[in-house]
């Protein structure tokens, strides 16, 4: 696909600086775009390739001041990070677009129902009584099980599985390899010391615009539903147990444990490899740094926190600040003791 500067300036809302005619089909990293690639400079580190980019486009954001020429046509924006942004996903939307009709050999049951628009990659299997919304792109070795809703718009990469009764929402994404509605971890003890599965007979409801990373699982309710609410974005190789609610717009890292039934608020921001305790709530627009754990319920909003076990930002920082001189100061202390020692020898010999 090809587009003209002054066709990308009406998708983003910008003004163009140069030729409106020139064209491009594919996208480049500012330092190292050629001919016929689109760019973008968001952070001012990277102003030096502005003049040297090969690029035939360029977003830039509105206020910028050029500091000399620029071969490249430029498009000026408010925030050129969003505006690329909006850009790629209109290129993604065009390419998947383009996907229809059901590939062989895969399997949809007689009583599942089937929007318009819908494509169903090859190997792909649709259990009986699911519903299937319009524009939904099912991509091969999908498995979607038995009565489960998957709204419009939705994306489903290659390898994802969605079991029995999940409820997916309108212009969801989730990546290869994610497994939506597992059973929760649950086993009760028994007096030899062995363990009981206890059925998990809930489910699991993704609201409207969600993103779901490759390799995460997200457990079913033991009873009701495990919840993830609209806006949500949940990075790669993340565990979210059974019962656990996590808010609108709230964002979680990479490797991030969350243990059954606990509440995330919403516009929460959690860091790479955080683990979270079962049963506890976390506030709204609370921030977690990467590698902490939660074991308390935090009851503040917009607060920060760090550490295992987390504390505020601020009282972590100290602590690792304080660690960080212990040997030094344990030196000090072994110098007072022997001071002191010496003192007392001098006193008792006279």
């Amino acid at each position: 696909m090809q587009f003209t500067a002054a066709q990308i300036a009406m998708m983003i809302n910008g003004k163009i600086e140069g030729d409106p005619t020139g064209a491009v089909a594919s996208f480049g990293k500012i330092e190292e775009a050629q001919p016929g690639q689109i760019s973008f400079l968001a952070n001012p580190k990277y102003e030096e390739y502005l003049y040297t980019s090969g690029a035939s486009v360029i977003i830039i954001n509105e206020n910028l001041v050029l500091k000399q020429a620029v071969k490249a046509t430029l498009i000026r924006v408010a925030d050129a990070y969003t505006a690329f942004a909006t850009l790629l996903t209109r290129y993604q939307e065009l390419q998947t677009q383009q996907l229809s009709g059901i590939q062989q050999p895969s399997y949809v049951a007689s009583t599942a129902t089937i929007g318009e628009n819908v494509f169903i990659g090859a190997f792909a299997y649709v259990g009986e009584q699911t519903r299937i919304g319009n524009n939904v792109k099912i991509f091969p070795g999908v498995v979607i099980g038995n009565n489960v809703t998957v709204a419009d718009n939705t994306l489903l990469h290659a390898g994802v599985k969605v079991y029995q009764d999940c409820v997916i929402g309108k212009q969801v994404t989730i990546h290869a390899g994610a497994v939506i509605g597992s059973d929760g971890f649950g086993f009760a003890p028994k007096a030899d010391g062995s363990y009981q599965k206890v059925p998990q007979i809930g489910n699991v409801v993704i609201e409207d615009g969600v993103e779901i990373g490759a390799n995460t699982t997200i457990d079913r309710a033991t009873m009701g539903s495990t919840v993830i609410r609209a806006g949500v974005k949940l990075d790669n190789l993340i565990q979210i147990a059974h019962n656990v609610e996590i808010g609108c717009d709230t964002v979680i890292a990479a490797q991030t444990g969350i243990s059954g039934s606990t509440k995330i608020g919403k516009q929460v921001m959690v860091g790479g490899q955080v683990g979270i305790v079962g049963h506890i709530h976390i506030a709204d627009g609370t921030r977690v740094a990467a590698k902490s754990g939660i074991s308390k319920t935090i009851r503040e909003t917009h607060k920060s926190f760090a550490g295992s076990p987390a504390q505020e930002a601020t009282v972590s920082l100290r602590t690792q600040a304080i660690a960080r001189n212990l040997p030094e100061l344990e030196k000090r202390v072994q110098e007072l003791e022997k001071q002191l020692a010496e003192l007392l020898n001098s006193r008792l010999s006279s």
